[in-house]
């Protein structure tokens, strides 16, 4: 309680640019954390998350005018931080060209913040708003979802009002009390959120959304047809890692300006129209691009368990989704442990600005962040009305529902699974999935055509209990959140070749019996019937869709594509 016997509640959000994202805590407890697209159905939406804030608000039984502080996950003042970075480019012909776009895009932008913050404070006139700058809300969420007493922190996104990338020290001297601390930061235009970003799009598939099906096209490809580009385009330095602007222009906050050089496209190929058909050029252009963002992530690690001398690593920003750069790490033995949260990416900084308001204003520890990953709405016993869909029939269920459904699986049956709360971040974790057998002859063309509607060389992700992980996966660690890329064993390549990608990796989920009970006896349940622990878990959606956060957007799921069934809140429905 506050002096006045009023809770102190902190509403963190996420807002007005990308994968909106709402938290709130109160008195210090994390009452909740959730997605905007989750309940709005619009994917990386950038409205302001009300939806969110409502189902927050009601879980936690205050209203707006209760909210102590609202904290906000950008600093409008940083970016002016740009203002003399504009100087170095009037000393080049093309730099010219762009010096006063970049100066006016970057105080337009301030001002926008600065004017988002204001209305903030309008909505919640009883609150005090306060930003904060954004790579210190990556740190923050990072270190305290770890659980950890100490960490080095490292953050790579595509920018942060300026900074790209941070080393940070994480201490927790008292438990529920995380402090960081930033070390080293790089600033844009060195930036490998913006170059993965560029090639993504000159392939022909949406920046800041679909890296990932970048990421999975490289292993098609031979990176040595680019390797010496990508060494000259982006240098690693002493302190980092620089961009040569003669490939990769610098940053204009504007869609109006192009990312890449026509040089850039003259030594590799010209755009990928995404009609188009993928050629071999593409393939070894997507290698290329994920190889040197391995060797730039590999060193930016070092550099930091080297500044920090704390072999214990987290990583954030929207490049630690990249699971075989985090996997990359982990088997280089640069730290003893490697941890990535459920939410690496923007939204999981609605969470990070709450914990630093809260900490800086409160003596109470946090409790509820370490260790957790279902945080959103729960729809425990809904009321189904099917006749929005009349091909969708509900079936009773014989017995119990985990044994019932590993036989449906083990038949062939691909299904999708609703259940609890809603999972933090871009990675259906077993609350919002889809499953399948591994050893199905053709899972993996079956679920790319004809269920998620996507590219035929994506792959997908295998489950396995965190007990039995050793015997099918070489990581070594704990993963608990579909972050990370591991090698496979010889009994992984026999028996469930099928969510093994064709780099040798798969991006596997552990899976404790704390941490989700059911999918736990699922997965135990499915190993007696065909003597393998492991399950194929692909997000319960289709391409273009975000993750089903609701009862509704699961049912037209189901009724819009090739799954066979669903098993919502242990009810049965069928086609």
């Amino acid at each position: 309680m506050n002096a006045d016997g009023r809770p102190h509640v902190v509403l963190g959000l996420c807002s007005f640019t990308h994968d909106s994202a709402a938290a709130l805590l109160v008195d210090g407890a994390l009452a909740g954390f959730v997605e905007e697209e989750r309940l709005s159905a619009v994917k990386h939406t950038r409205a302001y998350p009300a939806r969110a804030v409502e189902w927050l608000l009601g879980r936690a039984g205050i209203t707006a005018d209760e909210v102590t502080e609202v904290a906000y996950n950008f600093h409008p003042l940083r970016y002016l931080d740009a203002l003399p970075s504009v100087l170095p480019l009037l000393a080049s012909a093309e730099g010219r060209q762009r010096a006063l776009p970049r100066a006016a895009g970057f105080a337009k932008v301030a001002a926008r913040t600065l004017r988002r913050t204001i209305g903030l404070g309008m909505m919640f006139p009883y609150a005090r708003v306060r930003p904060f700058q954004h790579h210190r809300t990556h740190q923050m969420y990072a270190f305290a979802a770890s659980g950890w007493d100490r960490a080095t922190l490292l953050v790579v996104d595509s920018l942060g009002e300026t900074q790209t990338t941070t080393v940070a020290v994480g201490r927790q001297d008292d438990p529920g009390r995380p402090g960081v601390r930033t070390l080293r930061a790089l600033h844009d235009p060195a930036s490998l959120g913006y170059v993965y970003g560029a090639v993504t799009e000159h392939l022909g598939w949406r920046r800041g959304d679909e890296e990932g099906t970048v990421m999975a096209l490289a292993a098609f490809g031979d990176p040595a047809r680019f390797r010496s580009l990508f060494a000259r385009a982006v240098p690693v330095t002493a302190t980092g890692f620089t961009l040569d602007p003669a490939y990769f222009l610098p940053r204009v906050l504007s869609s109006k300006y192009a990312r890449l050089s026509a040089r850039f496209a003259a030594e590799t190929c010209p755009p990928r129209n995404p009609r188009e058909p993928v050629e071999q050029v593409h393939r070894d252009l997507a290698a290329a691009l994920q190889e040197r963002t391995e060797t730039v992530m590999l060193h930016l690690a070092r550099l930091a368990v080297a500044r920090t001398g704390i072999r214990r690593l987290c990583l954030g920003g929207g490049v630690a989704t990249n699971c075989v750069a985090v996997g990359r790490i982990i088997e280089a033995g640069i730290a003893d442990e490697v941890f990535v949260p459920p939410a690496p990416g923007d939204a999981g900084t609605a969470i990070g600005a709450a914990l630093i308001a809260h900490v800086e204003a409160d003596a109470r520890p946090v409790t509820g962040v370490a260790g957790t990953c279902y945080l959103g709405p729960s729809f425990p016993d809904p009321a189904l009305d099917l006749s929005a869909w009349p091909g969708l029939t509900e079936l009773p269920i014989p017995g119990d529902p985990a044994e019932f459904l590993a036989e449906q699986l083990a038949s062939g049956r691909i299904v999708g699974l609703f259940q609890g709360e809603v999972e933090a971040g871009p990675r259906a974790l077993g609350n919002r999935s889809i499953l399948a057998s591994p050893l199905n002859p053709g899972v993996v063309e079956r679920l790319n055509a004809t269920v998620k509607f996507r590219e035929p060389f994506r792959p997908f992700a295998p489950m396995i209990p965190a007990e039995l992980a050793g015997e099918y996966f070489t990581l070594g660690q704990a993963a608990p959140y579909m972050s990370m890329a591991s090698k496979v064993t010889d009994l992984a390549r026999e028996r469930i070749g099928a969510v093994v990608h064709a780099n040798g990796t798969a991006r596997l989920q552990t899976v404790t019996k704390d941490a989700n009970p059911f999918v736990h006896t699922l997965l135990h349940a499915f190993a007696a019937r065909t003597g393998v622990p492991v399950l194929i878990n692909t997000s319960l959606n289709v391409k273009g869709r975000p993750i089903c956060g609701t009862p509704a957007m699961a049912l037209e799921c189901l009724a819009s594509s090739g799954l066979d069934a669903l098993l919502l809140e242990g009810r049965w429905i069928t086609k």
